[in-house]
This record gives structure tokens, C-alpha cells and sequence, in this order.
């Protein structure tokens, strides 16, 4: 693990890591969503490296990186219009977009399929270690497959740690969910993941745009990473409540009691707001307030591990508003309680 400033990398730090992977070998490093695990994107045995460090199953496609928007042209064929007007407005940034694959790429990185996933990472030391390299790397998120998404590098060490060559430390990352994943090879274009870029954002480009969510299930192929129904997942049962709020928390509180009187580890993944109605007998994460989403989502991942370092058995969480970051707030928690919702009239 080699430390980096996130504003200023070293060069010759980012050397090294660009010298791991022209020789084939893994690097985590830090995007502004989450930690990625990257090798380079135009060589196939160094892609598949990835899939088995994560023990991810190889139809959940990877995310292309690039440096430059001018490069998209080398990654996929033909980028319409549109793809342009979104990379004007969102690159560098938290927007990944599914496109036509240029043959430049193999097709491990897209499950097979013949289309390929891209963006232009807002950090500087994932964009000075495409450079280095001088080529585009593939880098789905730095954890094993399924768990919470790592957002601070000794995550990636906990997961990963004896799986990979380098670690680049870069310190949290700043947006805390991954990137939304926006799919033009269909007509009208499908939101497939929410994430850092609110939906509402995207339409102010294209009125068309849609959200279609998918919860596919383990080893169904998919288009875009982040469609499976569990992910994001802590070891700890999540349950997820939603509904009135005062309703809401009565019902969790109750809930929380009746299990801590059985003996039973509860952790709380809670809004500042809620947090003095549920902190009895409990481990408490606070997320930030509800009137600020772009903390809660930073602090989203880093609330499910350390409910998990606390060893709790089961996570209680109030669902958020949806509006905004919300979605990809709720997608995230939706995953990680594999789909079930506590609904409270």
C-alpha cells in the first residue's frame, strides 16, 4: 500500500503502479465514488485477474476508465450525439455510459456482450495512472463481490488484502456511491444504475431519459454492473423500513428491543435526525443529516462495515426520500437487504 495525495499524486509513485499493470498485475486506487481495483482494458488475461481477485462472476460487466473525453472514440464505436451532450455536461464525474464496444476492448470486460461501459473519472490519481499507463483500464469497485463498496483504502485491504499487487491510498473517497450508469444503445435511453449523478440531471439533457431498474439474480447476464438483487451487502441481515417516519421509527425501536432482549448484536444505520430515537442498546452509525444527501451517500459504505466490524446480526435503517442522491441511496440499501422492505402505514 503506497500512500498518494488525491489533488497532487507523485509521479513517480503513479509509475510504479503503471509498471504493475503493463506487466498484467491489479492496482486499487481511488476514483471520487469508490475505490476501484484496476488492470489495464485492452488486455484480456489481466481483465480476468480482476473477476477472480473479486470472486465476481464474469456476466457482471466491468466499467471502462479513460482520461480524456477524447479518447471515447477508441473504446466505443460510434458514440452518438447524445453520448457527447452527457460527457460535455458530466465528464469528468460520477456518469458511466453503456455504448457500442470498439474491438480495442475484449470482450471479458463486457460479459461477452458488444457493449461496453465508460467514463471519465473525476480524481486526479486515476487519471494520471490512465496516462501513465497509456491505455484505459477496467475498474469495477476495489471489494469482494457483492460486499459493501469500499470508500477508504484499508476497506480494500480488508477484502482484498494478498489478492492484488498494489494498493494506492489516496485517502475516502468524496461521493460514496458508485456512478450512475446510463444505457444509449436503446432507444429512448435507460437509467440501469443510479448514482452520483442525480436522474433528474440527466434529463435536463434528454427529457427521454428513463430509470429501469433490474435486480437480476447471481450469475444472470447483465449490461451494467450494480444490477444484481444482492449487493452492496454487509454479513449482518438488513432490514430496511419504509414509510411515515414517526410510524417508522416506533415500529424499529420496538423491533430493536425485542431482539437485544433475545441477546441478539443490533446495529443502526440512522439519519442524524433519528439517531437519539434509536441509539438504545444498539451500535449506532450515523449517515448525516437527511437535509444533506451528499453526506449520507459518503458515508453509506462506511456505515455498513463498521456495523459489520461490530458483528452485528442484523442492521436496522429507515429507507431515505428518493428524490436526488436519494435514488442511489435507496438502490444501495435496497440491494444490501436483498429486496425485502419493512413497509409501515
Amino acid at each position: 500500500m503506497l500512500r498518494v495525495d488525491a489533488l497532487h499524486p507523485d509521479p513517480s509513485i503513479i509509475e510504479q503502479a503503471a509498471v504493475v499493470l503493463r506487466r498484467g498485475g491489479l492496482v486499487a486506487l481511488p476514483t471520487e465514488t469508490v475505490y476501484g481495483l484496476a488492470a489495464d482494458a485492452t488486455n484480456a488475461a489481466a481483465v480476468a485477474k480482476i473477476f477472480e481477485a473479486k470472486q465476481r462472476p464474469r456476466t457482471d460487466p466491468l466499467i471502462v476508465h479513460i482520461s480524456n473525453t477524447a479518447e471515447l472514440p477508441e473504446v466505443a464505436a460510434d458514440p452518438p450525439p447524445l453520448a457527447h451532450a452527457l460527457a460535455n455536461a458530466f465528464w469528468p464525474g460520477p456518469l458511466t455510459m453503456v455504448l457500442r464496444r470498439s474491438p480495442s476492448i475484449p470482450p471479458i470486460v463486457s460479459s461477452g456482450l458488444d457493449t461496453v461501459a465508460v467514463r471519465f473519472p473525476a480524481h486526479a490519481v486515476a487519471v494520471a495512472l490512465i496516462r501513465a499507463l497509456g491505455a484505459p483500464i477496467a475498474a469495477p469497485s476495489a471489494n469482494l463481490f457483492s460486499r459493501p463498496s469500499p470508500t477508504r483504502a484499508d476497506h480494500v485491504l480488508k477484502d482484498l488484502g494478498g489478492r492484488i499487487d498494489m494498493i494506492l491510498d489516496g485517502g475516502p473517497t468524496t461521493v460514496g456511491v458508485e456512478s450512475t450508469v446510463v444505457d444509449l444503445t436503446i432507444d429512448p435511453p435507460a437509467v440501469l444504475r443510479p448514482g452520483g449523478v442525480p436522474i433528474e440531471a440527466l434529463r435536463e439533457i434528454d427529457p427521454r431519459i428513463f430509470y429501469a431498474p433490474r435486480h437480476a439474480a447471481a450469475n444472470e447476464a447483465v449490461s451494467s454492473p450494480g444490477m444484481l438483487l444482492k449487493h452492496y451487502a454487509p454479513r449482518a441481515e438488513v432490514r430496511l423500513f419504509s414509510g411515515p417516519r414517526e410510524g417508522v421509527l416506533v415500529r424499529m425501536h420496538r423491533e430493536i428491543s425485542q431482539l437485544t432482549s433475545q441477546g441478539k448484536t443490533v446495529g443502526v444505520l440512522a439519519l442524524s435526525e433519528d439517531a437519539a430515537s434509536l441509539n438504545a442498546a444498539t451500535h449506532l452509525a450515523d449517515l448525516g443529516s437527511a437535509g444533506r444527501l451528499d453526506d449520507v451517500s459518503r458515508n453509506l459504505f462506511e456505515g455498513l462495515r463498521s456495523l459489520d466490524d461490530y458483528a452485528a446480526e442484523v442492521i436496522f435503517v429507515r429507507a431515505p426520500d428518493r428524490k436526488g442522491l436519494g435514488e442511489a441511496i435507496w438502490d444501495r440499501l435496497y440491494r444490501a437487504a436483498e429486496g425485502r422492505i419493512i413497509e409501515v402505514v
